[in-house]
């Protein structure tokens, strides 16, 4: 890790949300609407920068987020309907300068944030990513080390890092955490009424 490089978010609220028959992001969860609560992990992380992918309803999507905190720097996808690698390319070459690149799914409301500084510490320690595991599962968010940057910019379709992240190996930290929310994703809207 460079010094004085810090991590950076980026948060991927690009998506279409056919499943859900859209509009997703801005559905309300727990008295919110649902990209807020990824919003709030991402600011909860060790930062220095969170960058906020839009694609599908960009305005309405760039409006939420503002109304969460009008400093947030949003980053446009135009291949976004090619899927989640798209959005990923766009946000990681949209950063400044970081050590690595904690990513962030807007449909995610319930990453425990107390798992963020152990993936830095992971990446930090030198491996090459970092991904919380929860009862043998591998969950979200991820968190990528600025070596792994290049190769985000040859991903396509729509498994975003997967394939990434399977050939890591032991250069991949799986940090157990009893927190079953990095599972937890929002996919149609009987899921909003899970908690």
């Amino acid at each position: 890790m460079a010094t004085g490089e810090s991590f950076a978010a980026v948060v991927l609220a690009a998506g279409q949300a056919s499943r859900f028959g859209g509009g997703k992001l801005l559905a309300v969860y727990a008295g919110r609407p649902l990209l807020h609560h990824a919003l709030a992990a991402a600011k909860a992380a060790p930062v220095g920068e969170v960058v906020v992918v839009t694609g599908a309803d960009a305005e309405a999507v760039a409006a939420c987020a503002h109304a969460f905190d009008p400093a947030l720097r949003m980053v446009y996808a135009p291949d976004h309907a090619e899927g989640m690698s798209a959005s990923l390319r766009a946000g990681v070459a949209a950063l400044s300068p970081a050590a690595g690149a904690f990513i962030f799914l807007g449909d995610m409301p319930r990453v425990p944030h107390a798992i963020l500084p152990a993936l830095a510490d992971a990446v930090r320690g030198g491996a090459m990513a970092a991904a919380p595991e929860f009862a043998g599962r591998r969950g979200n968010p991820v968190l990528l080390s600025q070596a792994l940057f290049p190769v985000v910019g040859d991903l396509r379709g729509d498994t975003g890092a997967r394939a990434l992240l399977q050939g890591l190996g032991p250069a991949l930290a799986r940090v157990e955490t009893d927190g079953e929310g990095v599972l937890f994703d929002v996919d149609q809207p009987s899921d909003l009424a899970r908690r």
